[in-house]
């Protein structure tokens, strides 16, 4: 199962477990498994089997079904992923310190190349392609991703995903420069 998918079961398990008004220990006693166990797979991780996964299901009163409603299975060729939308948790005995997943993408084996790029506000080029997966993180700024003819707008915190055989380019929509975070993932081949 690809990375995603699974961050989006621990998040329903989560969310139907807060409408439920259950806590971690309650929904592991109406499970049969341990308190640490919801707690890992909550937060991604820890896969539950797929007898345990039924088994959480159930024990939050829903059908399969309904659990699954709506899950996308399908990759979008571009992910825009938005500052408010990161995903907060916490690990066991880790007082004080709060981890934010700003993005999980599972890929095949890959080398990967990280890069911060400042962006001037006048700065011009034409659209681009690579023989990679990008990800950009925007640290400073505002900017404008035209990605394959379709404008993403992207503020600090915004992250963005795509595949870079797309035909891409950059423009700072900002009043100074833009700095962004790059993670080129190169297929090994």
């Amino acid at each position: 199962m690809e990375g995603a998918f699974l961050l989006e079961v621990s998040r329903r398990i989560k969310e139907f477990r807060y409408e439920k008004r259950l806590t971690v220990q309650q929904l592991a006693d109406r499970s049969g498994v341990s308190k640490g166990l919801i707690s890992q797979i909550e937060n991604g991780r820890s896969i539950p089997s797929l007898p345990v996964l039924f088994g959480i299901i159930q024990s939050l009163e829903m059908a399969v079904s309904s659990f699954f409603d709506g899950l996308n299975l399908q990759t979008p060729n571009v992910i825009v992923q938005r500052k408010k939308d990161y995903e907060s948790f916490t690990k066991e005995d880790a007082k004080g310190f709060l981890y934010k997943r700003i993005f999980v993408k599972s890929l095949s084996a890959s080398t990967l190349d990280f890069v911060i790029l400042e962006l001037n506000k006048n700065a011009k080029r034409e659209e681009v392609t690579t023989d990679a997966f990008e990800y950009k993180y925007i640290i400073q700024g505002k900017c404008e991703y035209l990605i394959n003819g379709e404008r993403y707008e992207l503020a600090e915190g915004d992250s963005l995903f795509f595949d870079g055989r797309l035909p891409h380019v950059p423009k700072n929509t900002g009043n100074d420069k833009c700095v962004m975070l790059i993670v080129y993932f190169f297929n090994q081949k």
